[in-house]
C-alpha cells in the first residue's frame, strides 16, 4: 500500500492577496541556479518581502506569527509565468512548509508542479476566497482543513466551504499515485520481473 496518500490537510493559514502572481515573484530567477532544493524555501517571495519592508509593512512569508502555516490563501492565477519547479519546491519547504493552497484559479503548470510535489490546489469562488483570507488575517492561530474527500474546506467556527479539484488529481492524492518514487518502489519486484525477461538484461542489467 502507497503511504503517501493524501486525504486531508490541516493546520494555520496565510494569504497572499493579488491576481496573476508568476513564479518569478514566488521566487525570483537568480536562485535557479541551485543544484538541489534544499534550500529554495529560503528563499521564497524574498523580493516582495524587502518591498514590503522597506514600504513600512511586513509580508505575511516573513511575519513570525505565520512560521507554522501550512495552508496558503490566493487570489486568481496564481502561479503564472515560468514553469520552474522551484515555486512549488520553494513554498513545500518554507519552514514547515505549504501543503495545500486555495484559490481562486491556478496557472496549469504551476498546479502539475504542486500536484507532483504532493500540494493540492484546490478552487473556490471570489467571494468565498475572500472571506477566507479575512479569517486568516484576523486570526494567526486559526485552524483550518481541506478535505480533499468530502471536498470541503473546514473554518473555524465549524463553517464549511465547498472547494473543487479535478478528480483525476484528487484521485491520484487520494491513492498516493502523485509520489512517483513510491509507485515505482511499490512495483519493484514488477519491474525486475520485466527487466529479467529484457533481451538486453543478461549483458547489461547485473
Amino acid at each position: 500500500m502507497l503511504t503517501s496518500r493524501i486525504s486531508t490537510v490541516q493546520g494555520r493559514s496565510l494569504t497572499v492577496r493579488g491576481d496573476d502572481i508568476d513564479t518569478d515573484r514566488i521566487i525570483p530567477a537568480r536562485f535557479l541556479k541551485c543544484i538541489t532544493f534544499d534550500d529554495v524555501g529560503t528563499q521564497i517571495f524574498v523580493d516582495d518581502i524587502a518591498q514590503a519592508a522597506r514600504e513600512g509593512g511586513l509580508h505575511s512569508f516573513a511575519d513570525p506569527q505565520r512560521t507554522h502555516a501550512r495552508i496558503l490563501f490566493v487570489n486568481k492565477n496564481f502561479g503564472c509565468g515560468s514553469s520552474r519547479e522551484h515555486a512549488a519546491q520553494g513554498l513545500k519547504r518554507w519552514n514547515d512548509g505549504i501543503r495545500a493552497i486555495v484559490g481562486e484559479s491556478f496557472a496549469e503548470i504551476f498546479f502539475g508542479n504542486c500536484l507532483a510535489n504532493g500540494i493540492p490546489c484546490v478552487v473556490t469562488s471570489a467571494e468565498n476566497v475572500e472571506r477566507l483570507m479575512r479569517m486568516s488575517e484576523t486570526s494567526a492561530d486559526a485552524e483550518f482543513t481541506v478535505d480533499l474527500e468530502s471536498l470541503q474546506l473546514r473554518c473555524p467556527g465549524d463553517e464549511r466551504i465547498s472547494i473543487s479539484l479535478g478528480e483525476s488529481a484528487r484521485k491520484s492524492l487520494l491513492e498516493g499515485q502523485w509520489d512517483s518514487t513510491s509507485v515505482l518502489m511499490e512495483g519493484k519486484s514488477a519491474v525486475m520481473e520485466l527487466a529479467q525477461r529484457a533481451p538486453y538484461f543478461a549483458r547489461w542489467g547485473r
